[in-house]
């Protein structure tokens, strides 16, 4: 008989940190959960003991809508976060795939992103403060609440997409933006040539994506003028900006993000078996394959990839694919510093072990 692990649902940062040091000082293996919705990214949890959600941790702590910052709790969700932005004309560009439902923290501990990553950069670059639950009963705080403070460790980065095995984010602070004067999307059937011609337009698109079936949506942002200017210059055809929503709500069951360098991305998604479904961002060097085929073509897949400098990851898959293929690829260089930090931040592994490359 399975044992169903226990589940916490704590609604404060302190509570938080206190369930989690309960379960380390037992030896008990602690799984972060937040929206759920990236639950399929990484390995299988070795052991899971207690599940730890943050869900009741969803307040805005404080929105500076003069000094165009936000703190948040991590358990808020990004639309719960955008819906309250939007009183003051501000939005947070994140975009991430399997919406609705992502939260804040495990936005920040997956490094989910989306098509608007070519316009504004990852969460990583506009991401200011952290708090994060240890498992010695801690919280720690890095960056603050104020866009140039800049003192002591960069725990933003080092707890950025560790997927929760290096401490639980309880809350963060953000740079915020304002909402575009004018935003319109158009489409066009031109594949790769269009999506490159559209890249190198004096306006740069916020967001594109090139599909398998050629199809290319490109979103501009800007003054009147100015877009207007560039969608006449293109020529395309003017599509309704709900179209990003449903955009955003792919999850197919099992799924791999290939990143590689720009010049490089074309020829890797074009190698991928005949039929294959993809979308990419061919801005930022990011594709996203819904795999249909076996395990042998996503690890002959990865191995081009890293070839070319780029990597592989597995976002969800049943279990016994995800072990067959593995869900990182080759072990990066930096193993060894990466095992150092989790030994000293989680000396006795309790936290999500076996889901992250440590």
């Amino acid at each position: 008989m399975v044992t169903k692990p226990a589940g916490e649902k704590p609604s404060t940062a302190d509570e938080l940190a206190r369930k989690l040091q309960e379960a380390a000082s037992s030896k008990l293996a602690v799984v972060p959960v937040g929206g759920g919705k990236a639950r399929g990214m990484g390995g299988a949890p070795e052991r899971c003991d207690v599940e730890l959600h943050t869900t009741r941790l969803d307040r805005v702590i404080e929105h500076s809508q003069a000094d165009m910052v936000v703190s948040v709790e991590a358990g808020i969700t990004l639309e719960a976060l955008q819906e309250e932005l939007a009183k003051a004309g501000q939005f947070l560009p994140l975009d991430p795939f399997s919406s609705p439902g992502h939260t804040i923290g495990g936005l920040l501990a997956t490094g989910w992103t989306g098509p608007l990553r070519l316009r504004y950069g990852s969460p990583r670059d506009f991401l200011i403060g952290i708090r994060v639950a240890l498992p010695d009963g801690k919280v720690a705080s890095g960056g603050g609440r104020v866009v140039k403070n800049v003192s002591g460790y960069d725990m933003m980065k080092l707890h950025y997409g560790a997927l929760g095995s290096l401490g639980v984010i309880v809350a963060a602070s953000f740079k915020v933006f304002p909402k575009p004067l004018y935003d319109l999307t158009v489409t066009s059937e031109g594949g790769w040539d269009d999506a490159d011609r559209a890249l190198a337009m004096p306006v740069t698109p916020a967001a594109l994506e090139i599909f398998s079936d050629g199809r290319v949506l490109a979103r501009f942002t800007g003054s009147h003028d100015a877009v207007d200017r560039v969608i006449g210059d293109l020529g395309w055809t003017v599509e309704d900006r709900s179209i990003w929503g449903r955009h955003s709500g792919r999850s197919p069951a099992r799924w791999a993000r290939i990143a590689a360098p720009r010049t490089a991305l074309r020829g890797l998604v074009e190698g991928l078996p005949r039929g294959a479904g993809w979308w990419a961002s061919p801005g930022v060097g990011v594709a996203h394959w819904a795999i249909a085929s076996d395990a042998s073509s996503v690890m002959a897949t990865r191995a081009k990839a890293e070839a070319a400098g780029g990597t592989l990851v597995m976002l969800a898959a049943p279990d016994d694919f995800m072990r067959e293929v593995g869900a990182w690829g080759t072990p990066p260089a930096t193993l060894e510093i990466m095992r150092r930090l989790k030994r000293a931040f989680d000396p006795d592994g309790v936290l999500n072990p076996g889901r992250f490359v440590i």
